[in-house]
């Protein structure tokens, strides 16, 4: 048989489409997943804090001061992160919360790259499959954190991902590069300025790598001396520029923010402890059978670092615990892109991981969309007039927040809504408190009351929001003619789900 010349041609290009092919449905799907993530920005309901810190950072930059004319219980970091977000709008002539939201886009890509960079030529992804793991990654980062996108937890551990490749790269016994050494450093740095017990979280990484390397050196690695100066300077700058964070916000918050708080048992029955155990358990399990590497130990202890931070703060709020389950579920997601099945068994159970993985991500996305939605007021409030001056007297902060950005409105109060006046009655009803104890946390909500007043007679409301869903706030205003005769003018509207709206008497 003779074979034609031409043979090898003809078969080469239909090769080099399928390699082409092959090279380009990764790109696919992180544009698909993009997409997907973009599509759930305008679905869902925005995020309550983000909404309020994004006023905050708005009355700051016209000129208010921080912890004075608006009050924000979070050290300065949570509001002055969104502030280049607001000044690029601004200039722009878009709304805020847009381009907030591309440039949290933006730093989950540099940040993705960065990593991708660091571990590029490492040990770490010795037998790992690359692109699945980063897809997966893009997807922790972009699409499972719902309502809670762009949140202070959220944008730090997107920081905190560089130290973690670092990391990663240590604990396998490389070296990583001096620029990733530096950038690290920084961006843990950043993580650590939005909250100091998010600390506890990277340090248990760092034991993890001390142990693992059985040297305490580690501990003085350049990235982590980076790390602690960005801290240092970050702390040295509130001290100078924002003295009334530990003057004023220190006491109300030692007072009256953490003495509230939910029981262990009532922690251990949220659903992002049992998400976040069967993530762990999951891949410890389907890693023991080849073995528990350097990589896994590193991941588990650092979301397990994350887990005693949400268990320290109390609330049990979903976004509180979105560190330690993304970090679980980057764990699952890297033991699955390493896993290489020698026999039907290990199949199955790869099968069974990537069923249970995608269960987990669904079910944790579920879990951090709970939250308060307004938007069923919105509609009413916005027939009321263009631009309306909002004042709600609540201690809700989903009430107000995200509803008076979209309607256009201003903020009546310089804080987030009557929240010492809710936690002080919480703690009245769910325990004793003694007189001098008393008398502390009535001065905390006579103070609270009294800038309500001061606010009210400064920029009068053209709507007041009363809220009687998540408590009787129509008695409390009862309770205080300070407050109540200033808005004796109002008159009710309409009432949605236990929600008075009271517009001003022509």
């Amino acid at each position: 048989m003779t074979i034609p010349l031409d043979a090898g041609p003809r078969l080469a290009p239909q090769s080099l489409a399928t390699s082409k092919t092959s090279a380009l449905l990764p790109w696919l799907a992180m544009v698909a997943l993009f997409v997907v993530a973009i599509l759930l920005r305008h679905v869902l309901a925005a995020n309550t804090d983000v909404s309020w810190l994004l006023t905050v950072g708005e009355r700051v930059l016209d000129g208010q001061r921080l912890y004075v004319d608006v009050i924000e219980t979070n050290p300065p970091m949570a509001a002055l992160v969104y502030i280049p977000g607001i000044v690029v709008a601004r200039a722009l002539g878009l709304p805020a919360e847009i381009v907030t939201d591309g440039l949290v886009f933006a730093a989950i890509f540099v940040s993705l790259a960065i990593v991708s960079r660091i571990l590029r030529n490492s040990a770490v992804l010795n037998g790992v499959q690359g692109w699945p793991l980063m897809l997966l990654a893009f997807a922790i980062l972009a699409i499972l954190p719902t309502q809670a996108f762009g949140q202070r937890e959220h944008i730090a551990l997107i920081a905190l991902l560089p130290m973690l490749a670092v990391m990663a790269v240590r604990i396998n016994r490389g070296v990583p590069p001096l620029w990733a050494v530096v950038v690290a450093g920084i961006g843990a740095g950043v993580a650590l300025s939005f909250k100091p017990h998010f600390a506890i979280g990277l340090l248990c990484g760092v034991a993890a790598l001390a142990i693992y390397t059985r040297s305490w050196r580690v501990l003085f690695k350049p990235e982590n001396v980076i790390a602690a100066a960005a801290v240092g300077l970050y702390l040295a700058g509130v001290i100078v520029l924002f003295p009334e964070f530990f003057t004023v916000i220190g006491p109300l918050v030692r007072d009256v923010y953490i003495p509230v708080g939910i029981s262990p048992l009532a922690l251990l029955e949220k659903p992002a402890v049992s998400l976040w155990l069967i993530a762990m358990l999951a891949a410890y399990l389907l890693k023991r059978r080849s073995g528990i590497d350097a990589t896994l130990v590193l991941l588990l202890a650092t979301s397990s670092g994350f887990a005693v931070v949400f268990f320290l703060q109390r609330k049990g709020w979903p976004y509180h615990s979105l560190p330690m389950i993304a970090l679980a579920l980057f764990g699952l997601g890297y033991v699955l892109t390493s896993h290489a099945p020698r026999a039907r068994t290990d199949r199955m159970l790869g099968t069974g991981a990537i069923v249970l993985l995608v269960t987990l991500v669904a079910r944790s996305m579920l879990w951090f969309d709970i939250a308060f939605d307004a938007r069923p007021l919105q509609d009413s409030v916005a027939r009321l007039g263009p631009h309306p001056v909002i004042l709600a007297i609540t201690g809700e902060p989903g009430l107000g927040h995200p509803l008076v950005r979209a309607v256009g409105g201003t903020w009546v109060s310089r804080q987030q809504g009557l929240w010492v006046a809710a936690y002080l009655e919480y703690m009245r009803r769910n325990g004793t408190l003694g007189s001098k104890r008393d008398a502390v946390l009535d001065a905390h909500a006579d103070r609270e009351r009294a800038m309500l007043a001061a606010d009210i007679r400064k920029n009068p409301p053209t709507v007041v929001l009363v809220d009687d869903l998540t408590g009787t706030w129509s008695g409390w205003l009862a309770a205080h003619p300070d407050v109540a005769d200033q808005l004796k003018d109002f008159r009710p509207v309409e009432t949605i789900n236990n929600v008075a709206i009271l517009a001003r008497r022509n």
